[in-house]
C-alpha cells in the first residue's frame, strides 16, 4: 500500500513538472513531452529565448518569417526540420520549390544551433529549435509564451522540392485546396482559420495578389470580393507587373501579433485569394467571426499550433540529431 502511494506521488509530481502528461510514444502530441531536455541540456530553452530576443531586436520581421518557415516545414513531411536542409547533388530540397523560394529566418536557427552545440553537443534537434524559436519570437511582445511547445522531435533526412510543391498552399489557393491539404495533415477547418491568423504579421509581394486588382478573370477586371477602397489603396502600392514591392498583410497591425486579421478579413480586405476564400465557406466564415474576440483567437491559435507541431513528428530513435541544420550528418 505504501509503495502504491509513493508511485502515485511520483506520477503526479512528474505530470505537474511536465505540464503535458504524456508518456513518450503515446498518440497525443505525437509522443512529445514538455521539458524534454531538462536532464541532458537543462538550459536549452533558455538559450533559444536569449538568441531569439537578440535576433528579433535586429530584425522585427523575424516572427512572421519563422511562423511561415515552421508552417512550411510541418505541412510537408511533418515537423522534422526538412525545410532547413540545403540541396545537394543527390536531392533538390524543399527550399527549391516555388512556395519556399523566399523563406527567411534560417540565420536565426543556425545561430541558435551553434550556441546549443557549444552547451550540449548533439542533443537538441533542429526540429525542436524551429518549434521553440517560432513560439518565442511571436511571444516576445507579450513577455510570456503564447502556446505550449512540447519537445522531443528528431530531424528528418529527406527533403523534396516536389513534395513541398504538392503540400504547401499558395496565395492563389481556393478554400477546397487548402482544406484538403490541412485534412491530409489531420488539421480541421477550425485549425485552418485559426492558423490563417498568422497573416496578422508580415508582408506579401505584389505579384501574389496583383491579379485581383488588374486581371482577375483574364479580362482586365478586379476581384469582386475585394473591398473597393482597399483595392484602390493597393493599386497605389502595386503596378500590374510589380514583382518586387511588398505590402503589409495587415496594414494597421503588421508588427503586432493579434486578432486584427479577422477584422480586415470580415471587411473584405484579406490580401490574398487564400485569405478571401475563407469567407466562401459557411463554417470557416463562422469560425472567423468567433475570432473577432481576442481571447478566443489566442486560445484557438494556441491549440492549433500545439496540434500542428505534432504532425508526423519523429521521436525516439527515428531520424537523427543533425550537427548542422542545413545538412544531414
Amino acid at each position: 500500500m505504501v509503495t502504491n502511494k509513493i508511485l502515485l506521488l511520483i506520477l503526479v509530481t512528474a505530470c505537474t513538472i511536465s505540464v503535458i502528461c504524456n508518456a513518450k510514444g503515446s498518440g497525443e502530441n505525437g509522443g512529445l513531452v514538455a521539458n524534454f531536455y531538462g536532464q541532458n541540456c537543462s538550459r536549452a530553452e533558455e538559450i533559444v529565448q536569449t538568441v531569439i530576443k537578440r535576433h528579433v531586436s535586429d530584425d522585427p520581421s523575424l516572427p512572421a518569417k519563422l511562423l511561415r518557415l515552421y508552417f512550411h516545414d510541418c505541412v510537408v513531411r511533418g515537423c522534422d526540420a526538412s525545410v532547413l536542409l540545403s540541396s545537394t547533388e543527390n536531392f533538390q530540397s524543399e527550399q527549391e520549390s516555388g512556395a519556399n523560394r523566399r523563406l527567411g529566418g534560417f540565420e536565426a536557427i543556425d545561430d541558435i544551433k551553434a550556441e546549443l552545440e557549444k552547451e550540449c553537443q548533439g542533443i537538441v534537434s533542429c526540429a525542436d529549435i524551429l518549434a521553440l524559436a517560432t513560439r518565442d519570437a511571436v511571444s516576445l511582445q507579450y513577455g510570456r509564451p503564447l502556446w505550449e511547445v512540447p519537445t522531443g522531435r528528431r530531424d528528418g533526412t529527406i527533403s523534396s522540392a516536389l513534395e513541398a510543391s504538392r503540400n504547401i498552399p499558395t496565395a492563389f489557393s481556393s478554400f477546397n485546396v487548402i482544406k484538403d491539404i490541412f485534412r491530409r495533415k489531420g488539421l480541421s477547418i477550425d485549425d485552418l482559420v485559426a492558423l490563417s491568423g498568422a497573416h496578422t504579421i508580415g508582408v506579401g509581394r505584389c505579384s501574389l495578389f496583383s491579379h485581383r486588382l488588374y486581371n482577375f478573370t483574364g479580362k482586365g477586371d478586379q476581384d469582386p470580393s475585394i473591398n473597393p477602397s482597399y483595392a484602390d489603396f493597393l493599386r497605389t502600392k502595386c503596378g500590374p507587373n510589380d514583382g518586387r514591392t511588398t505590402v503589409e498583410m495587415d496594414p494597421e497591425s503588421s508588427r503586432s501579433f493579434d486578432n486584427h486579421y479577422y477584422e480586415i478579413l470580415k471587411d473584405n480586405k484579406g490580401l490574398f485569394t487564400s485569405d478571401a476564400t475563407l469567407l466562401t465557406n459557411k463554417k470557416a466564415s463562422k469560425v472567423a467571426s468567433k475570432m473577432l474576440d481576442s481571447e478566443t483567437f489566442f486560445d484557438e491559435f494556441a491549440k492549433s499550433m500545439l496540434k500542428m507541431g505534432a504532425i508526423e513528428v519523429l521521436t525516439g530513435t527515428q531520424g537523427q540529431i543533425r550537427k548542422k541544420c542545413n545538412s544531414i550528418n
